[in-house]
């Protein structure tokens, strides 16, 4: 099957990236959105309670809900950051990057995204599965944890 060409606005960086190479890339401004979330669901059960009381003990639902805001910020600015490696918003600081990265993994002999101990089809398969599936996370949170070659760039995207 070959790989969804999606036509946008920035530059292609990675079709499906590695789930360390997303984190390793947020700005600061992903780790301010994700601080922001984790701060407001707490503060929106808070200002909820003020509204209308209740005779609960506030604690254990604050904690559960600094959970869900922690949670639910990371899934943002994970997916903030992937918005970037598709093209999708503004990229210029991550094309960058990866292009300095690869250019050095071309240097060294290594494989642009890695090796893989899986076969082929497992390989593909796990592309399948995670392609695209940072627009699902409000139905099913799915990352990329397998090297593979469908990223849609080669070693000649990087050649100069």
């Amino acid at each position: 099957m070959p790989n969804k060409v999606v036509e946008t606005p920035y530059p292609l960086i990675d079709a499906d990236p590695h789930a360390s190479r997303v984190v390793r890339y947020m700005r600061p401004s992903d780790y301010a959105a994700w601080a922001g979330l984790t701060a407001a669901f707490p503060t929106g059960l808070y200002l909820w309670e003020l509204a209308d009381p209740t005779k609960l003990n506030l604690k254990p639902i604050m904690k559960f809900g600094g959970f869900l805001g922690f949670m639910g910020g990371f899934l943002f600015a994970y997916q903030r950051s992937s918005l970037r490696f598709w093209g999708w918003t503004e990229n210029k600081r991550e094309e960058e990057r990866d292009r300095v990265e690869m250019k050095d993994r071309i240097a060294r002999g290594l494989p642009l995204y890695g090796t893989s101990d899986q076969p082929e089809w497992v390989q593909g398969v796990a592309y399948r599965n995670s392609a695209f599936s940072q627009l699902k996370f409000h139905a099913f949170p799915m990352f990329n944890f397998v090297n593979h070659q469908h990223h849609g760039k080669t070693v000649d995207d990087y050649k100069d």
